[in-house]
This record gives structure tokens, sequence and C-alpha cells, in this order.
């Protein structure tokens, strides 16, 4: 049986794309006789191999939504819009990785005159922390915290603060009772943020809890009627109001993350 049919003489000089005369046929190469007929030879497989290649550009598959979706092109830009933020304004621009940061004692109590969410004694600015920096950050606050014993601090005379920005005032009240022991404290949380180069709390700082806030500076205005308040606050029904402060856990804000150091008795 002949595995390989070659063609005559005759249709070799007859096809347009035959031998050349003089030329002697190679029969080492075996084609099948349906790529030499007349026609487009689309059943060729060289042809259909340059078929492909041609067409492979244009009929690319594209991505699944889901694995775009992984790998954004543009961020989402942030907003500054002041009025989803009851009117504040960022004491420093928005970076995507930054995260605002400070430490405080929390304090448990209500004032009917204060919009504020939460009521807390600062011991340090609000400062910028990259995000790989957050854990060692939390752990050098712990390690110094260690010898720091629980203490009560209290508040009674109210003051005006206003920030550094002129953007918000803050009605205050001041604390006039364990202010050694703040101060021990914010030493304490000082040599954290000196040993990641960020900035330290204030040189003669008035510790106070805010009760109240405002857009803009407003300094003059509040300080005016700060006497009449102070009455208020001085002629309470039973007797003068003063607040009480059980520091016995202290706490570092991070972006969305709380971190809490109790202190020992």
């Amino acid at each position: 049986m002949m595995l390989v049919g070659y063609s005559s003489s005759s249709d070799e000089e007859s096809d347009a794309g035959g031998v050349q005369a003089g030329v002697a046929p190679d029969h080492n190469k075996t084609f099948p006789r349906n790529c030499l007929q007349d026609g487009d030879g689309s059943d060729c497989p060289t042809t259909k191999k340059l078929k492909i290649e041609k067409s492979s550009p244009s009929t690319r598959l594209p991505l699944p939504g889901c694995l775009l979706s992984m790998f954004p092109e543009d961020e989402e830009p942030q907003t500054e819009d002041s009025s989803l933020h009851d009117g504040r304004i960022r004491s420093f621009k928005h970076e995507r990785g930054n995260w605002a940061t400070y430490v405080y004692f929390p304090s448990a109590f209500g004032v009917v005159l204060a919009p504020q969410e939460e009521f807390h004694l600062s011991l340090s600015q609000t400062v910028v922390l990259r995000h790989h920096w957050i854990q060692p950050f939390i752990q050098s606050l712990k390690a110094g915290l260690t010898p720091c014993k629980r203490f009560v601090s209290s508040a009674s005379r109210l003051k005006v603060y206003c920030n550094a920005e002129k953007t918000r005032t803050f009605l205050g009240m001041e604390v006039v009772t364990g202010h050694a022991q703040l101060l021990n404290v914010v030493r304490v949380v000082d040599r954290t943020l000196t040993d990641f180069h960020l900035d330290t709390f204030y040189q003669d700082p008035s510790f106070h809890v805010s009760l109240a806030w405002c857009v803009g500076d407003f300094t003059v205005q509040l300080t005016q009627c700060l006497h009449e308040l102070q009455n208020l606050v001085d002629n309470h029904e039973e007797e003068p109001y003063q607040l009480w402060l059980d520091c016995a856990e202290l706490r570092c804000c991070a972006g969305n993350k709380t971190f809490r150091f109790p202190l020992d008795a």
C-alpha cells in the first residue's frame, strides 16, 4: 500500500505553484495532496498556522472583572469635604498609608452642653504613623508604661483653647489635681515619640478635657463669657461641679485601631 502519493509530471508542470522546469523535485518533502490542490489552502497546516498568528492579537480575551478590581488603574480620590466631618478641617493632608495617631486617657462622663463624641484627656499631639510603624510604636509605649501606676485626677476650671491652625475652638475643663502624675506619663509617651522622630507634647501642657467645640477661632468671644460659665459650674445645685478621672487605662488611637494599656494599682 502506498503511504504517500506523488503527482505526475504533467500535474507538476501544469500547476501554477509547481516545481520549476529543470529543477529536480525534493522527494524528502511530503505534503498532503489537498495542500497542492487549487483553492485557498485552508486545510493546509502551514496555512492554518499563519491564520492563527495573524488573528491572535485581535481575538485576545478580556480579563474577568474580579481580576480587574484587584488592580485598579486609578486610586479612589480622597475627598476633603469638611461638611462630612461636622465642618472640621484636617490639620495635615491625608495620604494613603498614613495613620493619624494620638494618646489619651478616656473619661466616662457626659455633659449636656458637649457635642463631643468622646471625652478624653490628651497626652500627645496628633502625629502621623506609617502603617508598618504601628506595632513597634505600640510595643515601645507598652514597655515604657510598665512602671506607671494608676491614679486619680480631677478638673474643675473652665478654659478656652484653640488649635495651632486656628480652625477649631474648644471649651475645656482644666485639670487641678493629678498634674504631676500626668507629666510622668507624658515623659514616657514623649520618649517613644522621639524614638520615631515625631513631635512631642507641649513644653508646658495645660491638661484638660474638651467639653464643646466650634469651627473657627472664637477665642475672644468665648473668653468674654467664660466668667459667667464658670459661675454656673461653681454654683451647682448641690456642690461645685468637678470632673473626676480614674486614670487606670491609657489608650492609643491609630487610625481605626485603639490600643489599651492598663496601669497597675
